[in-house]
């Protein structure tokens, strides 16, 4: 039997051939996520809810034989609809709330023979890149407690990186993926909108610029979840370009002499931290290394109307959001959300229907203008974040001081949000850390539908300059 010395050396791929060959029980790979979760959470506060029974019933009722089977997973405690499990949101409004179905995503996770046992740490209503919610406390960084690990995901990406589990169930709707991967050391893939499924109830997140898809240790791992749920639900009002082959055959394939663009200027303009311009340098240094064709180019779009445009959807879905749940429960929605969520929220006054329109137009707009800038190159590299990972605190939900909170944000991730205005796939790949210990992701984007470019190479920067050999200061790792 595999000792659970060596449970840090596998990926979930990996703890899934234990379970195949019979090396390890599916039993034994909860017992020990169960065990650190126990033994570090208390520390980082990435795992807000914990369903034993639930997983050990599914175990003990035999799980499907599918490509995880058997593999720890956590789900976010944001939008994943898991039938009998609470799913607060991060927020007060949904304190009591019970789930009463399996969401499409979440069904498609169980059918892959994943071991679902609980919830990663959001920040309330997924509207944060510091995870610091209210209701459940601030999730830390395992690289630094003292930092955050990004939001909206970071509670899953803190788990991940202390080696609580390989791969965990994250959502981007402005960066939420990726922020929290470059923060914490991990891949992450935002997909092309459409890609994975948003229902049975939810026809989309903020006009189509949120998706699902998970955190992860390897390249190969985001490739396999994202083939065991990806492809339109029944009804969907969209549907991503369907792939040439498995994303997982991707992984390890040729990709070929690509056109890589480089550019260190986020959309908002906001100036860039000297670490984040390294990363990125050193990236392109070594995509050039690689054989890639690498230079300098700027995309010809609307810079001035992305935050403008993203702010006014995410102000009035966000209200829409808060005043339906209140009207529910009977009460007043200000009472029950954070000063910082509120604020957004009410900016939804100064938004009427033609504007929300015309917002979404715009990003439309922008989004056919990026694509003429992938008929030149196959992809675009930029630093992940302007900052490195922010202290603890600095972006407190309960601030009254709200312009200095927004400007902040702004300031931090300035970057991914472009990629979930033109629907288009991101990747962070973390390839730099800087003096003080710290992960600096690199975002790599593709034309749309191409996620494929991006696992091919992505698995390439994976080979010439492995990762996941890197530990945190708080984790669960053996030697």
């Amino acid at each position: 039997m595999a000792g659970f010395k060596d449970y840090d050396n596998y990926d979930a791929l990996g703890l899934a051939d234990l379970v195949r060959t019979g090396a390890v029980s599916a039993g034994e790979l909860l017992d020990e996520a169960l065990a650190r979760v126990e033994a570090l959470n208390p520390q980082l506060n990435a795992v807000t809810f914990r369903f034993e029974a639930m997983a050990r019933a599914a175990i003990d009722g035999g799980l499907p034989d599918g490509p995880f089977r058997g593999v720890p997973f956590l789900l976010k405690d944001l939008g994943a609809s898991c039938l009998d499990t609470p799913l607060t949101n991060g927020s007060r409004l949904y304190e009591d709330f019970v789930c009463d179905h399996d969401s499409t995503l979440v069904a498609r996770y169980k059918r892959a023979g994943l071991v679902i046992f609980g919830r990663s740490t959001s920040p309330e209503l997924g509207v944060s890149y510091a995870t610091e919610p209210l209701l459940h406390g601030p999730a830390r960084n395992p690289w630094n407690p003292d930092h955050i690990p990004g939001g909206s995901s970071g509670g899953a990406a803190a788990a991940v990186a202390a080696r609580i589990l390989p791969a965990a169930h994250a959502s981007d709707g402005g960066g939420s993926i990726r922020v929290p991967a470059s923060a914490c050391g991990l891949f992450g893939m935002k997909p092309t909108r459409g890609r994975s499924p948003t229902g049975p109830r939810g026809g989309e997140g903020w006009a189509g610029m949120s998706v699902n898809h998970a955190v992860t240790l390897s390249v190969r791992d985001s490739a396999a979840l994202l083939d065991a749920v990806s492809g339109a639900d029944v009804g969907d009002p969209y549907a991503a370009p369907q792939p040439a082959r498995r994303f997982l055959d991707e992984v390890g394939a040729d990709p070929g002499r690509l056109r890589i663009a480089v550019s260190g200027r986020p959309s908002n303009d906001a100036p860039v931290a000297a670490d984040c311009l390294a990363a990125m340098d050193r990236a392109a240094a070594l995509c050039a290394d690689l054989g890639h064709h690498v230079e300098e180019a700027e995309a010809d779009y609307d810079r001035g109307e992305i935050d403008d445009q993203r702010h006014k959807i995410i102000a009035a879905c966000l209200r829409a959001e808060i005043e339906t749940r209140a009207a529910e429960l009977g009460a007043k929605p200000e009472s029950l959300v954070e000063p910082m969520t509120w604020h957004l929220a009410t900016l939804a006054d100064q938004v009427s229907g033609a504007d929300y329109a015309a917002a979404v137009q715009a990003l439309h707009r922008v989004g056919r203008q990026i694509g003429r800038f992938f008929m030149d190159y196959d992809v675009w590299l930029t630093p992940t974040l302007a900052k490195p990972p922010l202290a603890i605190g600095v972006l407190d939900p309960a601030t009254d001081d709200a312009e200095a909170y927004f400007a902040e944000i702004q300031s931090f991730a300035a970057f991914p949000a472009l990629s979930n205005a033109t629907g288009a796939p991101a990747m962070s790949v973390p390839l730099y850390w800087n003096d003080a210990g710290l992960p600096i992701g690199v975002q790599f984007i593709a034309r749309f539908g191409d996620e494929a470019t991006l696992f091919r190479l992505a698995a390439q920067l994976e080979q010439a300059r492995p990762w996941t050999n890197r530990r945190p200061v708080v984790t669960a790792a053996r030697p």
